[in-house]
């Protein structure tokens, strides 16, 4: 073997072992056979969390309606969490929830990374939650939903096909990329610990390789 290519051969080893050990240090939110390490709820009391909140062939199904989420049962502060979702029939409504304060209600106090079909990747400030890039004019009232609008066009597949988001938070600052997208940022985010959580809102659809790696 010549020189150039021994020393090629090594970077390439070099590089699979630095992926293994980025994969090694991720963990499995989902594990792909239950919900056992997720707390499930739903807005309406008769309503059975666990037959909107699944496993079915490997994956999550939620079923959109009633509305809902569920949420870890450890609360995290700096990480990078994926996320990879498809609709079932129609593009629908969901989200993924960064800083959960207060489970148990249908609108907790938290930030949504949106996944509204054609807004994935808007922030939508929830229960009081706020970052510095929502900024309210004079003489204008705070809405109930407050919204940070997304930087790009639309960056999502069409419905069946699975999409991948990818969060980084670090110190209350937000990156959020879809589908290899930078689609929105955010800073200064008065909390910055909570549960993850995801919503239940309108139709069906499904999640897979949740996974999340903690950031020092």
């Amino acid at each position: 073997m010549k020189k150039n290519d021994w020393m090629a051969a090594v970077a390439v080893l070099a590089g699979c072992l630095v992926g293994q050990n980025a994969v090694a240090q991720s963990e499995k939110l989902f594990n792909g056979k239950d919900l056992d390490n997720w707390n499930l709820f739903v807005e309406k009391s008769d309503a059975d969390p666990k037959d909107v909140f699944k496993v079915q062939d490997g994956v999550i199904r939620v079923e959109g309606l009633p509305m809902g989420y569920m949420y870890t049962r450890e609360q995290y502060d700096n990480f990078k969490l994926h996320v990879e979702w498809r609709w079932v029939g129609e593009p629908s409504n969901s989200g993924v929830f960064l800083f959960v304060q207060d489970g148990e209600k249908t609108w907790p106090n938290a930030i949504e990374c949106q996944l509204c079909a054609g807004d994935a990747g808007d922030f939508v400030l929830l229960g009081g939650s706020d970052i510095a890039e929502f900024r309210l004019q004079p003489g204008e009232t705070r809405p109930a939903f407050p919204v940070v609008k997304k930087k790009q066009e639309s960056s999502e597949k069409s419905a069946g096909e699975w999409n991948e988001m990818d969060i980084t938070c670090r110190d209350g600052n937000i990156e959020v990329v879809v589908n290899g997208v930078l689609q929105n940022q955010g800073s200064q985010s008065l909390h910055k610990k909570g549960y993850i959580g995801l919503q239940s809102e309108g139709g069906p659809l499904e999640f897979r390789n949740v996974r999340l790696k903690r950031l020092k």
